[in-house]
């Protein structure tokens, strides 16, 4: 993600694309874009998408083998759960995501595995889009940390003609890689953003038009 940045305010769209089709699209307001990486701020309410079967169903709702057999559509709803920020590293194969609970106090932080984003900009529009590969780590104020979506995670590698991520070990080593950093309470666990309040003008995006524009990736 190096070479291009996004103003601190501006809304861009945070995209998770598989195989050149788009999982989900998360408008988010640009927080700071630096040498450190890219801060995103995704507020509840904001409308989003995300994939589904024609009948509605989401992926995680049925075996994989029954969603690689299934046409697809974009659903559009609305982000109810508490806001969150993200993290994307400059370079780095995951971004780590600062969880809120009910009463939008910091609860946890969330390493989501993935292939670094690629940006575009075409000027009204910006995004980034990511691979998500499935696979995270969930680490506590503490430094404690657990693998989240393992079983998911070894039930789709059954199926490499349909997965999307051909390197298991790799993603697998950049979680231990994390893992160490998170252990140490190092940034970015070291309670950098934990405290973070929005500016109070930034009112939850709509998806902008041009959302599910052709994939950078």
């Amino acid at each position: 993600m190096t070479g291009m940045r996004f103003a601190p305010g501006r809304v861009i769209v945070h995209r998770n694309v598989r195989r050149g089709r788009i999982g989900w699209v998360r408008p988010a307001r640009v927080v700071s874009d630096d040498d450190r990486g890219l801060l995103l701020w995704v507020a509840r309410g904001t409308q989003v998408a995300s994939e589904v079967t024609a009948d509605g169903r989401g992926m995680r709702t049925m075996p994989f083998t029954e969603w690689v057999a299934s046409t697809y559509r974009l659903r559009v709803a609305t982000w109810a759960g508490p806001p969150v920020l993200k993290f994307l590293p400059t370079g780095a194969n995951h971004s780590v995501w600062f969880f809120r609970d009910a009463a939008d106090q910091f609860a946890n932080w969330y390493v989501n595995l993935e292939e670094h984003g690629v940006r575009w900009d075409d000027g009204i529009l910006a995004g980034v889009d990511v691979l998500d590969q499935d696979l995270d780590v969930v680490v506590w104020p503490d430094h404690t940390w657990q693998w989240k979506d393992e079983d998911e995670f070894a039930e789709r590698l059954a199926l490499p003609e349909h997965y999307w991520v051909p390197d298991p070990a790799a993603v697998r080593a950049e979680g231990e890689r994390v893992i160490k950093i998170a252990e140490a309470a190092q940034f970015p666990f070291d309670g950098t953003w934990c405290d973070f309040v929005p500016d109070p003008a930034w009112t939850p995006p709509d998806l902008p038009p041009g959302w599910d524009r052709p994939p950078a990736r």
